[in-house]
């Protein structure tokens, strides 16, 4: 969502045919949709939101029936996405337990991204491989709250000495 309120920014700054005018419909439906999954994220009032839901998504359709045939190149595909692409972009609608941005997503990717980009990136298939299995277990290990370190010194006692247990990335739950 948030790549999609930067797109109808910078369609606000095009010069043609109603961008800034639509430019301007969609930022502020946009912005809705963030203010009104927050107040869900504080409420947890889940009737509440699903009657906002269905409320935005028909204002939102409204609004792309309305401009789609005034809108111009760049504007055109974006509210043609929008349209064709409704069940990716409006997911968070109906299933609000997914956040309508992918911040955590790229928080994760961001170690794997830098170090490709210092190291050049991997020369085989089989080294990323390699290099994208250490990172998993690194920010698996980071969003868990334990000890990367101590997570590989018990995996490598454990292939040393096949009477310990190697450890899990799964997360053990105490009942």
């Amino acid at each position: 969502m948030a790549h999609l309120r930067r797109h109808f920014k910078k369609l606000i700054k095009l010069p043609g045919l109603s961008n800034q005018e639509i430019g301007e419909k969609f930022v502020n439906l946009i912005d809705e949709a963030f203010k009104n999954y927050a107040l869900f994220q504080q409420t947890q009032n889940i009737l509440e939101f699903f009657n906002w839901a269905s409320d935005f998504q028909a204002k939102v359709n409204s609004y792309i029936d309305e401009w789609i045939a005034k809108a111009g190149g760049e504007a055109g595909k974006l509210l043609r996405s929008l349209q064709n692409k409704a069940h990716q972009w409006w997911y968070f609608l109906a299933h609000p337990e997914i956040p309508p941005d992918n911040n955590l997503a790229e928080r994760t990717l961001r170690l794997a991204v830098t170090k490709r980009k210092i190291s050049g990136g991997s020369r085989s298939m089989e080294r990323f491989q390699h290099t994208a299995n250490l990172l998993t277990v690194i920010q698996t290990c980071r969003r868990q709250g334990r000890s990367v370190i101590q997570f590989f010194e018990q995996a490598i006692k454990a292939i040393v000495s096949p009477d310990l247990y190697a450890p899990s990335l799964i997360p053990q739950f105490s009942t």
